[in-house]
């Protein structure tokens, strides 16, 4: 799934490379929905031709955009029975996780999702919990921080189950998700914009954008499939220019992970 904006940019890069010596004609690319950006004071942006600028409305689109553009269809005629849903930037992400996939087969869900525990209270990452009785994520930046810094019995953080984007569907359970109407979160971001043909650049936060999130699926089922990863082998996200989680600190641990799994073969 691709945005408006990095459409042709990712097809170019797949094009340079070769589609990585994979068959060209089984990689697709879909454009995911938009929504309107809003100010500080509710009004509409604009782009230099005077038209409302949008912005992509979050991964949780996905189920959407997969039905519209006949992404389902195509895997029903291709007989997929199982599909795994991730995001781009966890460079040791493992799809296609066999041990996920038959456990959630085994406990005969429809859904499930590899973890981490969380580094600390303050990592910024969704936590799995219970909510009125169906699996769920909170977002970090929903969480209360007495609920974040909570602990059990056992000195655990009580949420700190992380979503790491790393999920399995069925196909019917797309099918099911793909027809309900999934709540909007709102995130307060730097946008440029045009006011009189002129271009305003933004120095700071400053426009509203409205988001889908992939776990707001989950509560449409009754229970969900964890299966707990580690952080060395599942987890190095690339959210920072700089920094903790970083493109650097993503490659330090993609090398050591695979230096590690050398010497284990040699």
């Amino acid at each position: 799934m691709v945005s408006r904006e990095n459409k042709e940019a990712t097809i170019q890069f797949f094009e340079e490379h070769h589609y990585f010596n994979y068959p060209k004609e089984k990689i697709g690319f879909f454009e995911q929905g938009e929504m309107p950006l809003l100010g500080k004071e509710g009004e509409l942006l604009l782009e230099e031709d005077g038209t409302i600028k949008f912005a992509s409305d979050g991964n949780g689109s996905i189920y959407r955009s997969m039905e519209e553009k006949g992404i389902l269809e195509e895997m029903k005629k291709n007989e997929i029975e199982w599909i795994y849903i991730s995001s781009v930037d966890n460079i040791l992400l493992q799809m296609v996780e066999p041990v996920l996939l038959g456990l959630t087969i085994k406990q005969k869900n429809e859904i499930a999702s590899k973890t981490i525990v969380k580094r600390d209270a303050q990592e910024k990452v969704g936590a799995f919990c219970r909510k009125n009785g169906k699996p769920a994520v909170i977002e970090y930046t929903e969480l209360e921080p007495e609920m974040a810094e909570k602990r059990n019995e056992q000195g655990e953080l009580v949420f700190g189950e992380s979503h790491i984007m790393c999920n399995l569907f069925s196909i019917h359970a797309l099918e099911k998700i793909a027809k309900q109407t999934l709540p909007y979160h709102i995130a307060f971001k730097k946008i440029n914009y045009y006011e009189e043909g002129k271009l305003v650049e933004a120095e700071s936060p400053n426009a509203y954008k409205f988001e889908q999130f992939i776990f707001d699926s989950f509560p449409f089922f009754h229970n969900i499939t964890l299966l707990r990863g580690k952080r060395e082998e599942d987890f190095a996200p690339i959210k920072n220019k700089e920094g903790k989680d970083s493109p650097q600190t993503a490659i330090e641990w993609y090398n050591r992970k695979w230096s590690k799994k050398k010497k284990e073969n040699d």
